[in-house]
């Protein structure tokens, strides 16, 4: 298995096992220029937002995420203008795209800390994971244990073809595969959306810690 560290573009990455983003970002666009960059492509109706972001970052872990038709790109997602969680962000967040046309995840956990209280979601155990259909989380940290299988990597992201409607601008990096496994996933995400989510075992409560 091959060790999966994306990290925040603001985060220090250990050179060993890790990319550091704030050198690989430019590459990623083919400009040096990154937010400029994602917002015309986002005015151009190339990566238009599905919804305005909270600003509230949520913690997705699984023991295991299988997945058949995978993407990955870079794009920008907006809070709604005056958000109180914009902090110095500008109300904008750069994130990781990355898309799975089905998707199964094992003992899947989801919390997001809301001032002081945990909502924590579980699902997805005792032999009945979780399944998704057309999966796309935005993410700016994923890291795991992952298998690719038939792999490209920087292929433009307007050429994807792994998930059907979902691609990227003109001019970006990404990369996709017919396959991917993660073990040990943990993502910190901005947004998530889905064609169809089944939960099995779902149970949604307030904790005093997250995932």
């Amino acid at each position: 298995m091959s060790s999966v560290d994306i990290a925040h573009p603001s985060a220090t990455v250990p050179e060993e096992g890790g990319v550091r983003w704030r050198r690989f970002f430019p590459m990623l666009l083919g400009t040096g220029v990154l937010s400029a960059a994602m917002v015309l492509l986002t005015a151009q109706g190339v990566l238009a937002a599905q919804f305005s972001i909270s600003g509230l970052p949520f913690t997705v872990t699984a023991d295991r995420l299988d997945g058949t038709g995978f993407e990955q790109f870079a794009a920008l997602d907006h809070m709604v203008e005056g958000s109180p969680n914009e902090g110095d962000t500008g109300g904008q967040v750069v994130v990781i795209v990355s898309a799975i046309d089905r998707a199964e995840l094992t003992n899947l956990c989801q919390s997001v800390n809301m001032g002081g209280m945990v909502m924590k979601i579980t699902a997805g155990n005792a032999g009945k994971p979780v399944k998704a259909r057309t999966l796309v989380v935005d993410s700016d940290s994923i890291a795991g244990d992952a298998d690719f299988s038939n792999i490209d990597i920087g292929q433009d992201a307007s050429t994807l073809d792994k998930v059907p409607g979902v691609k990227g601008g003109i001019g970006i990096f990404a990369q996709q595969a017919d396959t991917v496994v993660i073990e040990d996933l943990r993502q910190n995400n901005w947004a998530t959306t889905a064609a169809a989510f089944t939960l099995p075992h779902l149970r949604m409560s307030f904790a005093s810690e997250g995932c």
